[in-house]
Parts: structure tokens; sequence; C-alpha cells
């Protein structure tokens, strides 16, 4: 197949736009595409039916900071050198990153919403970035959103709602509906996409900082949801007895309060809510791309940064390498009549963030740098298993994925678990003990400690796991409501970046 071919009959020279969208804290399951019960995702369901929807993506490591540190450097945790969530860490001077290879490339490149980098006006290759990063105005930055607000006589009303960043209280959200923050990024996109320079393709990130908490859905969409059942939260028989659990899950299930049902259907319902919202929003940025002709010449790629729990098992939240934390949507279109980009295809190989950087510079034509760790998306190439890791220390949680099989890995007390996904996606059995799953176990056993570095060195003896002594579980008093913010004009003091505010 000759380059113009694969590029549906385009010129050799022809170099596509790229929208490269993602989600936060959306599990992959949330989709109606991947058969979900409840939720609405008209939009993302018709791009997955036009496009490629990856069912096993994965956020190498399920947080925030070190997942999104992968989607712009192509690499792995262990490669870029963050596996905790370290808020003050600069993007390696010496690494080049997406926006910069595009950049480079002659491409116009911007960033609007969320971007979780430190200093937070650093735009790390972008020509520009339109900040909303969640008021974190401690860190020294005064966001473009917040602006924003500001410039609509609402300063500093940001999180008058009440909700915390960090928990799983919900409300309908407190201004006029133009104000909320998902409409927000979708106008500043619009916006940015009619004042292109028409000379050059464009190269835009466009960040979303949904359904991420605080859970503040528009009025509507909780109408929407009001009178439907919300999807059961699964309890396996594992996870039942708190005692038994690792150290790393004991902190995690006392954390967060344990919701009774009624309440967890409402949280649900709410988070279904701004996934809609969102999903709602999106057809507006198609729209823009397509009233101003350049919709067939771009390429699309939307991508969650990591999952949620959502009461699953018990838990909340991310950090955790079971499939609501670790699994994430990740759907690529392909411009028009790309032969290289599958079409209505769910294709099951492993991939993570680190693959997004060179599955679309690859598609633009654009050398992949040899600092990449990922590999693209849309060859023939395949990894026999994937790595995850998260936390360091007694909250250490580690995972090897073969497609099929995963293990889990708690340094502290020295717990496997092995689920096979193919008979139990929501992994409610687990194998590790069970005898005709020995060959795997072991065989994934190995894998993982080749993967394994640093400290975590220390926790392997003669080729074996052994982990570490398990703390007792003592659980500090949460004084500050999960990173609770307040009123935010004036603006916030400055405090020590390094630490970290609620969960992150």
């Amino acid at each position: 197949m000759t380059s113009s071919q694969g590029n549906g009959g385009r010129p050799p020279s022809f170099r596509p736009n790229v929208l490269f969208v993602t989600v936060d804290q959306w599990a992959g399951r949330l989709l109606g595409a991947a058969g979900h019960p409840v939720v609405e995702t008209p939009t993302l369901d018709h791009l997955a039916r036009i496009g490629t929807r990856f069912t096993r993506a994965y956020a190498e490591c399920p947080i925030c900071i070190p997942a999104r540190r992968s989607m712009m450097t192509g690499m792995s945790p262990r490669a870029h050198g963050d596996r905790v969530f370290q808020p003050a860490l600069h993007m390696p001077a010496d690494v080049p990153t997406i926006a910069r290879c595009f950049g480079q490339a002659g491409y116009q490149t911007l960033a609007v919403g969320k971007l979780h980098v430190y200093p937070q006006r650093d735009r790390i290759g972008f020509d520009d970035t339109i900040i909303l990063e969640e008021g974190r105005g401690h860190l020294g930055t005064v966001d473009d959103y917040e602006l924003f607000l500001t410039d609509r006589g609402q300063p500093g009303m940001q999180f008058m709602h009440g909700m915390s960043n960090n928990d799983y209280g919900w409300r309908p959200w407190h201004l006029a509906e133009e104000l909320h923050p998902t409409n927000w990024v979708t106008w500043a996109t619009a916006r940015a996409l009619k004042r292109r320079d028409p000379t050059r393709p464009g190269f835009w990130h466009v960040s979303y900082m949904h359904p991420h908490p605080p859970l503040v859905p528009l009025a509507s969409y909780v109408e929407r949801y009001r009178d439907r059942p919300s999807e059961a939260a699964v309890m396996a028989e594992w996870a039942r007895d708190p005692d038994r659990l690792p150290y790393a899950l004991k902190m995690v299930t006392d954390y967060w309060e344990a919701l009774s049902p009624q309440r967890l259907d409402d949280v649900r319902r709410a988070v279904y809510a701004l996934c809609t919202h969102i999903d709602h929003q999106l057809r507006l940025i198609v729209g823009t791309l397509r009233e101003e002709g350049i919709l067939d010449d771009t390429v699309i790629l939307i991508c969650g940064d990591h999952g949620d729990m959502l009461g699953d098992n018990g838990f909340y939240a991310k950090r955790l390498m079971y499939e609501g934390s670790a699994n994430v949507p990740m759907i690529l279109v392909g411009a028009a009549g790309d032969a290289r980009c599958g079409v209505g295809v769910a294709d099951d190989r492993l991939v993570g963030m680190q693959d997004i950087m060179p599955t679309l510079l690859g598609l633009a034509g654009i050398a992949v740098p040899e600092s990449c760790t990922g590999r693209s998306m849309v060859t023939d190439a395949r990894r026999a298993t994937l790595y995850g890791e998260a936390l360091e220390g007694a909250k250490a949680t580690r995972m090897i994925h073969d497609g099929r099989h995963k293990l889990v890995w708690y340094p502290a007390g020295n717990h496997l678990q092995l689920f096979d996904l193919q008979d139990d996606p929501r992994e409610l059995v687990d194998l590790a003990a069970s005898p005709g799953h020995a060959g795997i176990r072991a065989a994934l056993t190995a894998s993982l400690i080749a993967e394994l570095h640093g400290e975590d060195l220390a926790w392997v003896r003669d080729g074996a796991l052994v982990g570490c002594a398990e703390p007792p579980a003592v659980f500090p008093a949460n004084r500050g409501l999960s990173g609770q913010r307040g009123l935010h004009f004036p603006p916030i003091p400055l405090t020590d970046p390094a630490k970290v505010v609620g969960t992150g």
C-alpha cells in the first residue's frame, strides 16, 4: 500500500489535523458501546462505530499526574519518573513531549482544559495553553477558567457548590449552565478552532476535568437520570471481609465513606450525568470541525486518564489495578479514508497511555522519538504483556496483564490475586490459589518480576516475590474533607507545591 492509498488517496505530503481529547476518572465500562446498561454516550458510541475502540486500554499508573505524563511523553511511569503523584515534579526538560514534536513538525499546537503540570503555566511544548486546573491556585497560578468566571461577574465562585474534588458528595451545578467547566472547555476549544491558522495543520489537546469529582452535573442531566436505576455495585467474595484485605486496600476502604445502596445509586447517576454532558458537548467540537471544513482531515483520539471504582467491592476512585480504576475508554478515528485506522473495530490488544504519542505522531508522518517506550496502536505489533504500577512503600500495587489474565500484587503482606478477564470481567473470582491456574500464575509472576525496579527489587529474593511486612493499619483523620476547596476570591495563599491536597 502506498502512503497516498493509506491516506485515502491524498498526496504523500498530506498532514492531518489531530484532535486529542481526554476525560478524567472515566471508567472504560461507562460507554454504551461497551455494553453499559444505563449511561448514555451516543457521540462516543458513534465514533466507536466509525473508528476503533480499544477494549484493553489501561492507565499504566491509574493516577492523574503519572498517567498524563505518559500521555505527553510516550513513556512508561518508570521512564518518566512518577508512579506516585508528585504535584511539584517538572516535566523532564530533556524529553520531547508530544506537543513539542508536533510543533517542530510545523503544526500549530494548543491545549485547552486540565493539563496537570508544574508550574501550571509550563506549556510543555504547546504554542499556548488555556487551562482549567480544578482550583489549584495554591501552586501559584490563577487559571484561565477562573479568569473567565471573573469576567462573567463570578470571581472565586467555582466551588461554592460545596462539593469536594476528592469524595462522593453530589449536587446540581450552582451557577448558570454556560459557566459549567464542561461547557467552558467546549466553548474555548470551538473558539480556538475558529481562530486557527488556516495555513498549517493543528494539534489540539482538549481535556475535560469531569467526571472526576466534584460531582456537580447540570440539573438537566440530573433530571435525565432521576427515574432510572443505576447499575448495581458488585461485591466479590474475596472483598467481603475488610480484615482480610491487603494493607493497601484497607487504606482505601477507610479513606472513603461506605455509602448506602441508595446513596451510591445517586452518586452513580450523578457520574452518568457528567459523562453524558461531556458526550453531548463533544458533538459541538465535531460540529465546529465540520463547519470549518476540516473534519475529514482530522484524526480524533479520545481517552481517559484512569477510571473510578464507584463502590465496586467497597472501593472508590483510582490508584487500583482493578478494571474499574485502570481500564479506560480509548477510541481512535482516523482521517477520512485512512486505511491504517479501523472502522467499526473493537480491538482487544493491550494498549496504554504511553502508546498515544507514537500512534498520533505516526498517523501524522512525524518521527517517533527514541525516548518513547510506547508503540503505535495502528500497526500489527502487539505486546505480550502490559505492566502497571501505582504508589510506593506499603501502599504499592503492581500488575501484569497478558490480555486475558491479570495478576495483581500487593507487596505489603505479599498478597497476589489472579483474574481471568475473559470469563470474569468484573474480577469476582480470585484464581491465585487455583491449582488449575498455577502455570499461568507462575508465568505472570516471572513477567512481573522482570518489570520491577527501584525499591521494588528489595521485595524479591532468589527469584521469588517476598514483599515486605504489612504495617498496622493506622488511619489518619481526614481533616481537610478530601481537599475541600473554599472561596477563591481573593486568590488563595501559596503553599508548598509538593504537598498533596486531598488524594490528588
